[in-house]
């Protein structure tokens, strides 16, 4: 499967083009493209992970109400629950 690319221009204090360059001459074949894509997709990856964490987080509030109301109405129909 090919990725398909578009380009952009961005405009970017001189001390960050600098630090950019130094990562992508170190880490990425001297491609600033493949270090900003990295970093991108670094940073897709943890916001999906904030969402997924936030998600569960009030998954388990609803569950954990369910489970509260639902208890309630099982000592009413399963007489062992009973106290």
């Amino acid at each position: 499967m090919t990725t398909q690319m578009e380009k952009i221009s961005i405009s970017l204090p001189k001390e960050l083009v600098a630090v950019a360059d130094e990562v992508a001459k170190e880490e990425y074949d001297n491609n600033r493209s493949k270090l900003f894509a990295a970093h991108l997709r670094q940073l897709a990856r943890e916001r999906l992970q904030a969402e997924m964490e936030e998600g569960y987080m009030v998954m388990a509030e609803e569950h954990r109400k369910f489970a509260e109301l639902s208890s309630d109405i099982a000592h009413e129909v399963i007489p062992e629950w009973q106290e």
